[in-house]
């Protein structure tokens, strides 16, 4: 493993490195897996522009959030961009979101439970949340919780990495039902790109031997509204605030 790396603490730069590359590839085939058979109407990414959480859902309507506005053209077919302040203040109705997607959001936020919540206020009954996140019991979060010792980070040092059994409680008490975990990227935390790949037939071994070791997970939970009972589909077209949607014809801005 590459130790004289230079620490890098922006998550941004950091998915642009060989490992976060390595990280939104994987990423990117499971959400893409995974938000293809959720329908609705609305859809909003929150943060981590370096990923298209929403490109394989087909929902009419959807967004990604950001604190800042981009300044780069971008390709065809722009998702439309909505600019906020902060990610505990989302411009949107209650109840008038069908899913969110949460990329490594909660983990480098300074209030992750206010976040939650407002992504509760602003789902609908059976709504879902789609969260990635580090894995803290990985060799990825051996060696980070390592770097904090000897001041060598290997991933984006401010983030606070939230294990899964706790991420799972987070939601339990929003009411939330949690379906099980999707681990991925069993490769040792090297920095070249090289080993990376020549430890990559380490995703089928660890799928296989040890699926819950792998550096990064996606959960996903669902809304339930305790006496509620749905004839037919699972959401309803509701009117979504769109005072603060910007569409953007530019490529978003690279950053954390």
């Amino acid at each position: 493993m590459d130790t004289k790396q230079n620490p890098i603490i922006d998550l941004g730069a950091w998915l642009e490195s060989p490992a976060g590359c390595y990280i939104r590839e994987w990423e990117q085939a499971c959400l893409d897996s995974l938000t293809a058979d959720i329908f609705g109407f609305n859809a909003v990414q929150i943060g981590m522009p370096q990923i298209n959480a929403l490109a394989a859902n087909r929902m009419p309507n959807k967004w990604l959030t950001a604190t800042e506005f981009p300044s780069e053209p971008q390709a065809a077919k722009p998702t439309p961009i909505v600019v906020v302040h902060d990610f505990t203040e989302l411009p949107f109705h209650s109840q008038s979101l069908d899913l969110v997607v949460l990329p490594h959001v909660l983990e480098f936020a300074a209030e992750p439970h206010q976040i939650l919540r407002e992504v509760d206020r602003v789902l609908i009954p059976e709504g879902r949340v789609i969260i990635c996140g580090f894995n803290r019991a990985s060799l990825w979060g051996a060696r980070q919780a390592a770097g904090r010792m000897t001041n060598s980070y290997f991933l984006p040092k401010e983030g606070e990495f939230i294990g899964v059994p706790r991420m799972k409680d987070w939601l339990k008490l929003l009411n939330m039902e949690v379906s099980r975990g999707h681990f991925g990227c069993y490769a040792p935390p090297f920095a070249a790109d090289k080993w990376l790949h020549r430890f990559a037939f380490m995703e089928k071994a660890g799928h296989r031997w040890w699926p819950y070791l792998g550096a990064v997970y996606v959960i996903q939970g669902i809304k339930r509204v305790k006496g509620m009972h749905l004839i037919g589909p699972a959401w309803k077209k509701s009117p979504v605030k769109q005072g603060h949607a910007v569409p953007v014809a530019n490529k978003i801005k690279k950053n954390g």
